[in-house]
């Protein structure tokens, strides 16, 4: 089974990882030669608007993707020649927050009150009813903090605008929530769910530094919230694959944020801590295979490692630390890789993040 991934990033070096594991031969496209995932799969160095680059993988079996970013008509082309999973549609939708936004309206799933901005009296006329503080987010290719903009004042609003250059953009009112949370569930080709346990998560600077699986009763509200908002819109958009929600928690509800058709940061926990990971049942799911387990193994937890490198003998001396490293330059702002941390007992998991958290730079 050959498997052709577009993007040659962290997430598409994991997906080959797991791909190997599972006897599948994975083929990345990407147009960067040092791509993290070049290392483990058939690297077709191209971008994914290159029609060449699509020629190279059109003797694959399946396509996905590792970003929510393709250009339409590279799926088009694949879909001429192979199933493409998730779906193109899905890929379209959550590649846009507008659509997004209005797809979640229309199934009767709270999020921020929201308004489209194409232009600054867009901005000012959208400010008026939602009110300030605000945040302005580019509809296209903001991920990590990248595109965003808190608005606390109209001369805010009118720097964030010249910033993005006239970039459709939308405007959410700001939620002010306890605690930020994601649901990753998996879809199989018959319509199948399966969910890992929703995951806390905490962001410093728009960027994900920690997160924590909460072991919940099936019967939480809470948890009951978050896989009926996923299986809404994995049914509704036909997603095969992983799907990812994030949340909002404000007083007991839960107000979706963002949507993604692909595997997640927030899930990397799983690789660890869970019976499938998720890389392992995205690909079960594109390729027909059975789904695995999604059952948790034990107290877990993620640390992202963003910046710059700790030391690896100090990082690997961490009780029940798994390094995984992405190959990547350290940058500022930039995922080098990420640590799991597993533990017999949650006191002892609480002890490990208290040495690793710091050792990653980010605060407890």
């Amino acid at each position: 089974m050959k498997v052709a991934i577009l993007g040659g990033g962290q997430l598409a070096r994991m997906l080959s990882m797991a791909a190997h594991r599972l006897g599948m031969e994975p083929f990345v496209i990407d147009p960067k030669p040092d791509a993290p995932a070049a290392a483990v799969a058939h690297h077709v160095l191209a971008s994914l608007d290159d029609p060449a680059g699509w020629k190279a993988v059109a003797h694959c079996d399946v396509a996905t993707a590792e970003l929510d970013h393709v250009p339409p008509r590279a799926l088009d082309w694949l879909g001429l020649h192979m199933p493409v999973h998730p779906c193109p549609s899905a890929f379209g939708l959550v590649g846009d927050r507008l659509r997004e936004k209005r797809l979640l309206a229309e199934l009767g799933i709270e999020t921020a009150p929201f308004r489209p901005v194409d232009s600054l009296e867009d901005l000012l006329h959208g400010i008026d009813e939602l009110g300030l503080p605000a945040v302005l987010k580019t509809r296209f290719e903001g991920y990590d903090g990248k595109g965003q903009h808190l608005l606390r004042s109209v001369e805010d609003a009118r720097r964030a605008w010249q910033e993005v250059d006239g970039t459709p953009a939308i405007l959410e009112g700001w939620i002010p929530f306890d605690r930020e949370v994601s649901m990753l569930g998996v879809r199989s080709m018959g319509g199948e769910l399966r969910f890992w346990a929703p995951v806390e998560n905490r962001h410093e600077s728009g960027i994900l530094r920690v997160s924590r699986p909460l072991e919940m009763d099936p019967d939480d509200p809470i948890q009951e919230q978050g896989r009926r908002a996923l299986a809404s819109v994995a049914d509704a958009l036909r997603c095969v694959g992983v799907l990812t929600v994030e949340f909002f928690e404000v007083d007991g509800r839960l107000l979706v944020n963002e949507l993604a058709c692909r595997v997640h940061n927030s899930g990397h926990w799983t690789e660890e801590g869970a019976e499938t990971s998720q890389f392992e049942n995205h690909l079960l799911a594109i390729t027909g295979l059975p789904l695995g387990s999604t059952r948790s193994t034990g107290p877990t937890a993620m640390v992202n490692l963003i910046g710059d490198l700790p030391g690896r003998a100090s990082l690997l001396s961490v009780p029940g630390a798994r390094v995984h490293l992405y190959g990547k330059t350290p940058a500022p702002g930039r995922k080098l890789g990420h640590v799991t941390l597993r533990a017999s007992e949650p006191a002892a998991l609480e002890r490990a993040l208290d040495v690793a958290v710091p050792m990653a730079g980010a605060s407890r």
